[in-house]
């Protein structure tokens, strides 16, 4: 099986599963061994294919490379415009600087074409380059540009030195050693130099007969025929085409073998030997039929035909996946989308409800936080008359004074769900000093904090405690024959701050007794804000304050009143 029909196998594998990646390498692999047969229509046509997986995978290195081997096999055909433009997608594409600079410098040597000297000093810049990066087969090409180059400029001699040079850096690669040789001997031929190109043909021939590669064998024999007609010695020219004809018929090389026989039978025409020429026609006729069924140049054809029709199939069907998969892909992207559209509406939506929420919680929570003192200011204003009608305008001056301190401070503070313990306390130690001048002969009181406490940082609820000792005076101490005692003590216990209001007042059930219908609706109008705002406090900031309210046992009497939240340095 020769290399052609093994890649077409491997390309119609790699179609048949759709993997483009192997498709990719495969139909870069056939337009190769389509290049090294010589066949430039068809390794451009592969070299598109390739170049077409490659851009579909995204590998822009690979594509890099197979653009700039398409670029030189279109050069090869003399269609410069395109290979200039593939020259210059290769160039721009490239990661590499110096391979960027290759390939403009290509691009420009091919828009020189008509001036070799301009052309020159590209293919100069070229080599440079390359043998910087050691690319030796790249070397090499640029060496035989090179020469071509010179051969225009009708340097021979310099031409001559170029394809040595190319030699030097094609070992490796047998094909282009020969190709090179055979350029080499070419441009002797031109000069008459006959003894030298004969000598390069021979020697081609000889390591061919010990390769024994019978493709090469024959088409140096027919070189030297060549070479000798022009010589002048017909003879070892008719000898050497005999020898090219007969390896030809016998290795079933068929194209070969007819090249060879119309070189015979023009020579014997013109000599007038028909005889000879009938003969050899008559040998070739009979040897036709067994000679085209051993020919694998064209068994090779008729199978890569039959190869190529599967392959493209295949290509069809492969199409018909990919734009399957593609319309599949586009309405699932679409599904996606509409279900990421309608996700984050939801989300918006929620976050709005959210927010709505939120906002009415601290609504709620101001609202609550500003109705917790209007039974305290008709309080304080009846205190105000009461002390103008008993003619003690001093003491209602500086009630009022007092007052007006206090509620300027309670209002700076309204909007803030805390304040630092310092600043409530401050305000706590106001109130109850207003609320001692009134009824100082009812109780005396102790404010005390935990000197582990920095008070100018610690956050505390803001208004949280002063219903509470506004609830023990009115409801437990005036109620007292003696002064009674009021104390609000704060302290930290692992990591949490306890606020506990204590009084000796006439306890909770005593006070119950006492009430009016409305003070009991106001007493529980107090306790239910108290509770309503810490549950609103712990669903907006996730503290965990807890509210407990006892009355103490008997001997003793009195309410507590305690108030615990973890350590709160600042509100995020």
């Amino acid at each position: 099986m020769s290399k052609i029909s093994k890649v077409s196998n491997d390309l119609k594998k790699s179609l048949d599963v759709n993997d483009e990646a192997q498709i990719a390498k495969n139909y870069e692999r056939l337009a190769n061994e389509f290049l090294k047969k010589g066949d430039n229509v068809k390794a451009e046509e592969y070299f598109k294919k390739a170049i077409a997986s490659y851009t579909k995978l995204k590998l822009s290195d690979d594509k890099t490379r197979v653009t700039r081997s398409l670029a030189k096999v279109q050069e090869s055909q003399k269609d410069y415009e395109s290979a200039i433009k593939n020259y210059e997608v290769a160039g721009e594409m490239s990661e590499d600087k110096s391979l960027e600079k290759v390939n403009s410098n290509d691009a420009n040597r091919l828009r020189s074409a008509s001036s070799p000297v301009v052309q020159e000093s590209y293919v100069n810049s070229n080599i440079k380059i390359l043998k910087k990066e050691n690319k030796p087969e790249e070397v090499s090409a640029a060496y035989v540009q090179k020469a071509e180059n010179s051969l225009q400029q009708k340097n021979k001699e310099v031409a001559i030195e170029s394809y040595n040079q190319a030699l030097a850096y094609a070992k490796g690669k047998p094909a282009d050693i020969i190709k090179i040789n055979n350029e080499i001997a070419k441009v002797y031929e031109s000069d008459n130099q006959f003894d030298k190109a004969i000598g390069i043909n021979e020697k081609l021939l000889a390591e061919a007969k010990t390769k024994q590669d019978f493709t090469t064998q024959i088409k140096q024999l027919q070189s030297l025929s060549t070479l000798y007609f022009k010589k002048e010695d017909p003879n070892k020219a008719i000898a050497a085409l005999k020898e090219a004809f007969a390896l030809a018929m016998k290795k079933g090389n068929s194209a070969e073998a007819k090249k060879s026989l119309i070189s015979l039978t023009q020579y014997y025409n013109e000599k007038g030997n028909n005889k000879e020429s009938q003969a050899l026609y008559d040998q070739f006729l009979q040897n036709f039929d067994q000679l085209v069924q051993s020919d694998t140049t064209l068994i090779d054809a008729k199978t890569f035909q039959v190869s190529e029709d599967k392959i493209r199939q295949l290509e069809k069907e492969k199409f018909l996946k990919d734009e399957l998969i593609t319309k599949k892909n586009t309405f699932n992207y679409f599904l996606l989308g509409s279900i990421g559209l309608l996700l984050l509406l939801f989300l918006w939506i929620v976050k709005a409800l959210f927010s709505i929420k939120t906002k009415n919680k601290e609504i709620a929570l101001q609202s609550l936080r500003r109705e917790m003192n209007p039974h305290f200011i008709f309080n304080s204003l009846n205190s105000v008359n009461q002390f103008i009608a008993e003619n003690k305008e001093r003491e209602a001056n500086k009630y009022l004074t007092s007052y007006s301190n206090l509620m300027r401070n309670t209002m700076e503070n309204s909007n803030k769900d805390f304040i630092t313990l310092d600043n409530e306390l401050e305000q706590l130690k106001k109130y109850l000093e207003l609320e001692h001048l009134r009824f100082q002969d009812k109780f005396d009181f102790k404010i005390s904090v935990d000197p582990e406490l920095d008070s100018e940082r610690t956050m505390v609820p803001n208004m949280i405690m002063q219903p509470h000792l506004e609830n023990a005076i009115w409801h437990g101490l005036r109620y007292l024959d003696t002064k009674g005692l009021l104390q609000l003590q704060v302290h930290l216990t692992n990591g949490k701050v306890t606020i506990r209001i204590e009084d000796n007042g006439i306890g909770l059930t005593k006070s119950q007794e006492l009430k009016t219908s409305n003070q009991k609706t106001h007493q529980s109008r107090g306790m239910s804000n108290t509770k309503e705002r810490i549950s609103l406090l712990n669903e907006l900031y996730k503290k965990n304050i807890t509210f407990n309210i006892c009355e103490k046992t008997l001997p003793e009497t009195g309410t507590i009143v305690e108030i615990i939240f973890p350590l709160i340095d600042k509100i995020e």
